[in-house]
């Protein structure tokens, strides 16, 4: 192996790439909702941000493999959650590409890369009836990544199961036998700062302390990662994703971030009637359908329903929206230390970081919360801030991209030998050498766990918005311009035939070279 820092080499950059589950694009500090993101800002700010990123489907595990790979939903097989990707997509994804360069590759947190609540034993370490068969040192390799420490279950909605049902995280609660109490801790509600108790399902204020919650954990794991590499001149450079679980649902944080944000401060939706009589035919079918309602989850906590969201009223949103804003000021903290971590070892101004989310959030949007085949802004754009070495500082670009751009975008960086994908460098962006017109997201939407079925492609141009169902030739498309709210459907417009006609060309464009659609071996 050559050594990166050896006389006459040009030191190769370490890259850090932070990722949340769940994050809307307007809810950090340099955009509209009032979020504070101090460390996260200070990035935008010393690097490039890109206001107009969108998730290439708006399901976590179909995101995550885009991210990992390169390729659109339809040209991985990873079409909807409960599908698995295929191991040799995976080992020519991000942490494949970047081992054989020489990197150390680690992966810390939420990975999702393949399903958890599965039918049957799929044999991969994040299927809850596999765990079992892996060493409670196991540690790795993982879909091209040589190190792992992961989360098995990232969010509280699932049961706790006792040892060897549990990984790297579920392994910390239980430090002292005393697992099972902290997570059932976790989801008792706490009330500081006299706050009124929340009621609504999704939300609550949590009574287990900070430290035991999974973001400090992944910060604490990616800190002391830095630091143990810290004095070594001879170390390999670094590839890391670092992957926080929060904000998604359920929403819940501990002191000081649960009451960080009065609910009566916050900014909420503006638009929270469901209006479903104004949007196409999908957006109540999937809200209504017996099916996704009936779906059995063995493993969701006292047999709820944790996918339905339930009439929101004002005050339970307003709720809703200040625990989610403190889960993502929680996560910001961490950044932080993260990003001094870098500094106090020497090696932040040679560290790419990358911080994006692989999804959005409804959030009240319309009425909506959580995610769906509804595309709105909230649930499509995600933050996307890139800084470090050679990437222009103070810089916005709003040319619409895609998280899928990651692995095409570091290959040139860091000069590694990469396979084609559907993703484009974002180098020329960032230089103003070039210009993107829009990018697309998939979702094959699945009768036997949404409840309709769909082929739904979106496309997002700098300027609209379109959806279509390519099964029924029905779809919704707003100016995002005029109608930033997504409030005017103009997809039967005829008074916008021709800009409906250039959107449909742009999905038309994209490359033929989908493959079979994974088989669906579980939920989520």
């Amino acid at each position: 192996m050559t050594d990166s820092n050896a006389p006459g080499t040009t030191k190769r950059p370490n890259v850090i790439l932070i990722t949340t589950d769940q994050q809307r694009g307007d809810c950090v500090g340099y955009d509209t909702r009032g979020v504070s993101t101090p460390h996260i800002d200070k990035l935008a700010s010393t690097g490039t941000r890109f206001s107009t990123c969108i998730t290439p489907h708006p399901m976590c595990q179909a995101a995550r493999a885009s991210i990992l790979t390169g390729k659109l939903p339809y040209t991985h097989g990873v079409r909807d959650n409960g599908r698995n990707l295929e191991e040799r997509y995976g080992n020519e994804g991000l942490g494949g590409i970047f081992s054989r360069a020489g990197y150390h590759t680690q992966f810390i947190g939420k990975a999702h890369l393949t399903t958890h609540e599965t039918f049957e034993a799929t044999g991969h370490a994040e299927c809850y009836n596999s765990v079992n068969q892996y060493p409670a040192d196991w540690g790795g390799p993982y879909f091209g990544f040589q190190s792992v420490e992961l989360l098995l279950r990232p969010h509280h909605h699932c049961v706790w199961s006792d040892p060897p049902y549990t990984l790297h995280y579920e392994n910390y609660l239980n430090t002292d036998g005393q697992g099972r109490e902290r997570w059932e801790k976790a989801k008792v509600h706490a009330n500081p700062a006299s706050l009124p108790d929340t009621t609504h399902l999704q939300v609550w204020r949590s009574a287990l302390e900070d430290e035991w919650h999974s973001t400090p954990w992944i910060g604490d794991r990616t800190v002391e990662l830095i630091n143990s590499r810290a004095n070594d001149a001879a170390a390999e450079p670094l590839f890391t994703w670092v992957s926080f679980p929060d904000p998604h649902p359920p929403f819940l944080a501990a002191e000081p971030w649960s009451s960080m944000y009065h609910p009566d401060e916050v900014d909420i939706a503006p638009h929270m009637d469901l209006d479903l009589d104004k949007r196409p035919w999908w957006h109540r079918a999937f809200l209504e359908s017996p099916i996704r309602k009936n779906v059995k989850r063995p493993h969701a906590q006292g047999g709820q329903d944790w996918g339905e969201s339930l009439a929101l009223t004002e005050t339970q949103l307003r709720d809703i929206t200040a625990v989610y804003y403190g889960m993502i000021t929680a996560i910001d903290h961490q950044v932080g230390r993260i990003v001094d971590a870098l500094d106090k070892s020497g090696e932040l101004d040679n560290t790419i970081i990358i911080f994006t989310s692989d999804h959005g959030e409804w959030l009240g949007d319309h009425g909506l919360l959580l995610k769906g085949p509804m595309l709105y802004d909230g649930l499509l754009r995600v933050p996307y801030v890139m800084s470090g070495p050679a990437i222009p500082a103070g810089k916005c670009v709003d040319d619409p991209i895609s998280t899928l751009d990651i692995r095409a975008t570091l290959s040139q960086m860091c000069n590694l030998d990469a396979s084609a994908d559907n993703g484009t460098s974002l180098v020329g962006l960032m230089q103003g050498t070039a210009t993107r017109d829009f990018a697309l997201n998939e979702w094959e939407v699945d009768e036997t766990r949404s409840g309709i079925g769909m082929d739904l492609t979106t496309v997002r141009s700098q300027r609209y918005r379109l959806s279509v169902d390519l099964r029924t030739d029905t779809g919704e498309l707003y100016d995002m311009q005029e109608d930033p709210y997504e409030m005017n459907n103009l997809f039967d417009d005829t008074g916008h035939a021709s800009t409906r006609a250039e959107l449909m060309e742009m999905i038309h464009s994209r490359p033929d070279d989908q493959v079979p659609v994974a088989p669906r071996v579980g939920w989520h």
